[in-house]
């Protein structure tokens, strides 16, 4: 066998390989997803703080274990209003979808009235597919590991990983083929710099739109606010996705509840409105900026593709795994362009 097919055996077995160790050992490795996500978005601020002279022991230490302070005091804080909301949610979701089906109906043209059984049932099989795809991701995710097991593991991959990240580079940058070394490193750079701009600039900004929608969602008096603002709030590290749940179920909800209040569900309605105004124009330029070079539809797919073949894992491993995909693929593509199959003999 030639070098070149040796080379693209080898490669194509460790892409293999990957797969078969991600479906083999999905059920445990969410703690250790997560602790390396948490690593990865804190490893600036540990070095920052090696440049102060303070060592990457205390440095990882202190930032974990005040970040980990922080989530679960908000935790527990936020879990007792979110479960009562989300309960009383579930049990109110048969009343609120029969009056809206009402309003609606008498609200529009007679027209609209020989599409309903046809527009009810898509709606009710959106409604079950929706669910049962949720379902799955938590239940092939979440449900496999139990809270204490990601609270005690989380911190420690994240400590671990902060504390040894330039000894994890050194030695992973010793096993790479000394031929082609340079130019794996410099896709490497690459990748880190999508994911720079990207991972860690989007993190802050769901964080920011998550507060702004539960806290106006709240403050103009909209049952299940909160839920609804978090929800639309963290779904935003996909673009748009965030704001077209949160929008759909808030002025469904606003409709249901201040109807015909129309001064009040169009406030609801300006809320997404300057949130996404203030993502396209304000926080994105300035928390993501250009380095995120990733189309939002191939971010849309890789989430909903990682959620459908590794279920919640595969999820929070889309955006590295779309980011090194793109990198890859725009390498490829401009040795292709400068190659004798585009350019002929």
């Amino acid at each position: 066998m030639s070098a070149p097919r040796r080379e693209a055996a080898f490669w194509i077995a460790v892409l293999v390989g990957s797969f078969v160790f991600l479906w083999l050992f999905e059920a445990i490795l969410l703690p250790f997803v997560v602790g390396m996500a948490i690593g990865y978005l804190l490893d600036p601020l540990v070095d920052r703080l090696t440049r102060y002279g303070v060592s990457r022991t205390v440095s990882a230490g202190t930032l974990i274990v005040g970040a980990f302070a922080v989530g679960i005091t908000v935790v527990l804080l936020l879990a007792p209003v979110v479960i009562q909301q989300i309960t009383a949610l579930i049990q109110d979701l048969p009343s609120f979808l029969a009056t809206a089906r009402e309003r609606i109906a008498a609200s529009v043209t007679p027209l609209t009235n020989a599409f309903a059984p046809p527009l009810d049932q898509f709606a009710t099989q959106a409604v079950e597919q929706g669910g049962r795809v949720v379902l799955g991701m938590l239940g092939r995710g979440v449900a496999l590991v139990n809270v204490a097991s990601l609270l005690a593991i989380t911190p420690l991959v994240s400590f671990y990983l902060l504390r040894d990240w330039p000894r994890i580079v050194a030695e992973i940058d010793g096993w790479l083929p000394r031929a082609h070394a340079e130019t794996i490193r410099q896709q490497a750079r690459a990748i880190n710099d999508v994911l720079a701009g990207y991972a860690r600039g989007s993190a802050i900004v769901c964080s920011l739109l998550a507060a702004f929608y539960a806290i106006a969602l709240t403050i103009v008096g909209l049952d299940f606010g909160l839920v609804i603002g978090l929800v639309a709030g963290g779904l935003s590290f996909v673009p748009y996705l965030g704001f077209v749940v949160g929008l759909l179920s808030s002025v469904g909800m606003a409709v249901y509840q201040f109807w015909p209040e129309w001064i009040r569900i169009a406030v609801v309605l300006a809320i997404f409105f300057v949130g996404q105004w203030g993502t396209d124009y304000f926080l994105t330029p300035r928390l993501v900026g250009k380095r995120a070079n990733v189309h939002p539809l191939w971010i849309l797919f890789s989430v909903f593709a990682g959620g459908a073949v590794f279920g919640f894992v595969g999820v929070l491993l889309a955006v590295p795994a779309c980011a090194a995909i793109g990198v890859l693929v725009r390498f490829a593509i401009a040795r292709y362009k400068t190659s004798r199959i585009y350019l002929g003999p």
